[in-house]
């Protein structure tokens, strides 16, 4: 379950003004909840890591609901997707022809589908200096059955900017890339009132694409941003100070 936009902006804007501390627009808002959730979305990663070394060394919990590197781990769900890239003939590979950026590559898939046996085949991505040595060699050539990959930009017609390009030795007649996308960016929209107040706007809002328990962390996030934009010393003390009790309190 996603985090409502609407229920952040109007916690913020009740904590700022409760003593008269200030006021944010809802373009600083946009502003600060892109970059918010874009720190918490790559914690994701390192904090995972970290979690893991528990796993390795059976110390981590293990009991239903209480597995923080699960918990880390499903809240990555919503961004992973299969990707099925789209062959590209003039440049001898694979590209991603979808909108949101691909953050990470995970598992890549060649298939085989015109030879005999068909093949289904998990894909080595390699460095390029590794992938020339590799493919040039009669020993380590790959084959259907293990291919190797590397990952370049190109510029596709009729883009104007270059895109993701996996070439893969040798050639199969598909590729599907299980990959992790880049949030998409939150919005909270509005109309003009009659006297001049901003009005929520549900259809053309953007609500965070975070886990519903991730809402907490975006406010005191916003909040810690506010208070260097109004110049509040006090309110990014006390979002900070909370912010790490938080990350005590789920690293511990």
């Amino acid at each position: 379950m996603a985090v409502n936009i609407n229920s952040v902006y109007t916690t913020v804007l009740y904590i700022l003004n409760k003593e008269q501390r200030g006021y944010i627009t809802p373009a600083e808002f946009n502003s600060l909840a892109v970059q918010v959730q874009d720190e918490i979305f790559q914690a994701y990663f390192p904090d995972g890591n970290q979690l893991n070394r528990k796993n390795q060394t059976n110390s981590n919990n293990d009991t239903e609901f209480f597995n923080m590197f699960k918990d880390t781990a499903y809240k990555l769900y919503p961004f992973e997707n299969d990707i099925v890239f789209t062959k590209n003939v003039a440049n001898n590979g694979f590209i991603y022809t979808g909108t949101s950026p691909i953050f990470k590559l995970g598992e890549i898939m060649s298939t085989y589908s015109t030879t005999v046996p068909n093949t289904e085949s998990v894909t080595k991505l390699a460095s390029k200096k590794d992938y020339t040595k590799i493919t040039r060699s009669k020993l380590t050539k790959p084959t259907n059955s293990y291919p190797i990959c590397y990952t370049t930009n190109a510029t596709i017609a009729p883009a104007t900017t270059s895109q993701l390009l996996i070439k893969v030795s040798p050639t199969p007649d598909s590729l599907v890339v299980n990959c992790v996308l880049t949030p998409t960016n939150p919005v909270w929209s509005f109309t003009v009132g009659t006297l001049g107040q901003y009005i929520y706007n549900l259809n053309l809002s953007v609500d965070f694409e975070l886990d519903i328990s991730e809402q907490t962390n975006l406010i005191i996030g916003i909040l810690k941003y506010c208070g260097i934009i109004i110049r509040d010393p006090e309110i990014v003390q006390a979002a900070s100070q909370e912010a790490k009790q938080v990350e005590i309190n789920e690293k511990s």
